[in-house]
Parts: structure tokens; sequence; C-alpha cells
């Protein structure tokens, strides 16, 4: 039985290595199919054993290696199944670069935007920036210290101040 237990003589670390550290790679490559991902886990393995100064006969210690070392490969399985699993749901989106006319286009909006927003007054910022981060009416509130009710209200007139401020037709106030 393996323990961490401190009532036996410590286990010389570099002789089990040096015993167990081929057969689990061996086992690991078998299991896994891949001799980096074995070299890894079985390397894993023997850092586990090490860091958690486990102690114990060797036929213990190495049935402890070789059971953490088939948990790490599952887990890495179910890391990769779970992955490909939600890249198969979510699938990643290509695109083409942004060619250097479109980046300078999004650019100027982005700058005529800020600088429509500096024009308006501070809590029409606000509750602007924090409405379009997703903040609830409710926190909207909270933060500007104003009645929940009054923040659909307060939103749509700033949305026309931005408005009107964006497309240069009026002055925010």
């Amino acid at each position: 039985m393996t323990s961490v237990s401190r009532n036996r003589p410590p286990v010389n670390f570099d002789q089990t290595f040096d015993e167990l550290y081929p057969p689990l790679v061996r086992y690991c490559h078998r299991l896994a199919g891949d001799r980096d991902v074995a070299e890894d886990i079985a390397q894993e393995a023997m850092v586990r054993l090490y860091t958690h100064e486990v102690e114990g006969p060797q036929k213990g210690l190495k049935a402890w290696l070789f059971r953490t070392a088939t948990h790490l490969i599952r887990d890495r399985y179910r890391v990769k199944e779970n992955r490909r699993r939600l890249l198969q749901e979510n699938p990643v989106a290509t695109t083409a670069p942004e060619t250097p006319d479109r980046l300078l286009e999004r650019n100027e909006e982005r700058a005529l935007a800020r600088s429509a927003l500096d024009a308006l007054g501070e809590r029409d910022r606000e509750i602007l920036l924090m409405r379009y981060e997703g903040f609830s009416y409710k926190e909207i509130a909270e933060t500007v210290d104003v009645a929940a009710t009054s923040i659909g209200t307060l939103l749509a007139r700033a949305e026309e101040r931005f408005a009107r401020v964006l497309q240069g037709t009026g002055d925010p106030a």
C-alpha cells in the first residue's frame, strides 16, 4: 500500500525512476498510441509521485504510477473529445484578412464613435457603454444612482443624442 506517511524510510526516487519509467512509457504508449504523449504522461506521473512524496514498497509505487498514468491519459482523451465536440458544435469561421482600405475605414469609424461618445455627458456615456457591455437595467440604475424604471427612457435619450452627434446634426445637449 502506498502512502504519504513518514513512518517508512524515504523512497529513492532516482532508483524508482530508473526502474519504473521505461515500462511506464511503454504502457502509456500502448494506451495512448502516441510516443510523445506517452512520454509526457509518464513524466507527469513521475512528477506527481515525487511532489506528493508517495512512499511504500516498489510494487505499491508501480501500481500507483500506472493508475495515475491511466487517469492522466483518460483525462487527456476527455479534454480532446470535449474540444472536438465543441468545435464541431461551434465551428470557427475562417475570415479573410482585412484589407488595408477596410482597416482604415474601421479605424475611422471607431474614432468617430469615440469622439461622439466623448461629446456626450458623463451619465449618457456611462449608461450607453454599460448597456452595450451587457449590464441589466437594474445594474445600470444602481451604478448611476437612478430608479431602474428610468433606465429605458435614459438609454433611449442617450442613444438619440449619440446618433445626432454621430451624424453631425446637432449638439448632444
